[in-house]
């Protein structure tokens, strides 16, 4: 067997941008204050606001766990449970670290094809009676892009949004991919339009090194934030190199506030193009629609041996596909060998 690759196992192999590297060079220099409270993690939260159109409090953590997590807790207590669609990265992926860091909050699982909620799975749910044995809803997460890259359309969260918020719901949107998203034409300003409470905006998979954008557009969420933040272990004494990254990300176009001219959307429409491209190559049957930076194929375990023999190491996903995952560093001479070695193990 070849030494394995690991170009296509995800969008987090890859390294961090240029442009990330040369901002976290220039905020090193000096000194700062602590805690999120210095120059750099104001600039980077006013470009965040500004790609938003949205006024909103902005922290950053160094993973889209504890940033998921932590932003549950201001909208479930203990005794009540968050939606989210059955395959969300806080219901498979996480360990349980939402009911870790909120003290017991509960997630309950909803269908849909390709990561998308069926609008009658979440009427469903919010028709459940309350009663004293079952953790009552109290939130709603939504991913975009999807675990399985697809992207919702507004119209389709606007009709998730709209009767979780009128049961009394706060909702979450978990944007770990949320660049591909942009790539692929959601409008970012329309977020705060929706009716979202607190929004993650992915910068690990984008091309970053780790770090998450909290977006709390919900005023009362302000209050002790930080000392939530710092009790919950996510208040970082050297913020400005997890706030510094998104100056990278954002770039000139961010403080315009143009979301889709930013580094961090063009580097993802690349990772989408270079996804579109695979998928033209591809010999196996495509499982989900290819909207973002992910490629979702049929193929039984001795094929996928066999390529993990020629070199190339992807996971079988949860739903039984094999997953390809495009990044910003993906170049097409990686695709045409992946390919080639697609085409010799089919």
């Amino acid at each position: 067997m070849k030494s394995p690759r690991y170009d296509f196992a995800s969008d987090n192999v890859a390294g961090a941008m240029p442009e990330v590297i040369e901002a976290l060079v220039a905020a090193n220099a000096g000194t700062a204050s602590g805690y999120g409270t210095d120059h750099v993690s104001r600039a980077a939260a006013d470009r965040i606001r500004g790609v938003l159109d949205a006024d909103a409090q902005v922290r950053f953590t160094a993973s889209g766990t504890a940033a998921n997590a932590f932003a549950l807790t201001l909208l479930a207590q203990p005794h009540e449970a968050v939606l989210a669609h059955e395959h969300a990265h806080i219901c498979t992926d996480e360990t349980g670290a939402p009911g870790f860091f909120g003290q017991g909050v509960g997630l309950i699982g909803l269908s849909g094809a390709s990561g998308r909620i069926d609008p009658a799975s979440l009427e469903a749910a919010l028709a459940r009676p309350e009663v004293s044995y079952n953790q009552p809803a109290a939130a709603l997460s939504l991913t975009t892009a999807t675990e399985y890259g697809t992207v919702y359309s507004e119209e389709h969260l606007r009709g998730l949004i709209a009767p979780a918020k009128a049961k009394g719901c706060g909702v979450h949107l978990d944007g770990a991919r949320l660049a591909n998203a942009v790539a692929a034409g959601f409008d970012l300003k329309s977020v705060a339009r929706m009716g979202v409470d607190i929004l993650v905006i992915g910068g690990t998979k984008a091309g970053s090194t780790p770090t998450e954008a909290v977006v709390f557009l919900n005023p009362a969420h302000a209050r002790r934030l930080d000392a939530r933040l710092k009790h919950a272990g996510q208040l970082v004494s050297k913020g400005r190199f997890l706030a510094a990254p998104w100056l990278g990300l954002l770039g000139e176009d961010g403080e315009a506030g143009q979301a889709s001219k930013t580094p961090w959307a063009a580097r993802a429409a690349h990772a989408n193009a270079m996804a579109q491209k695979l998928a033209g190559l591809m010999p196996f049957p495509i499982r989900h629609p290819v909207e973002a930076n992910g490629i979702f194929v049929e193929m039984d375990e001795p094929t996928l041996e066999r390529l993990r023999g020629e070199g190339w190491f992807v996971y079988r996903f949860l739903d039984g596909a094999v997953r390809f995952m495009c990044s910003w560093a993906t170049t097409p001479e990686m695709v045409e060998d992946l390919g080639a070695a697609l085409k010799r193990v089919a």
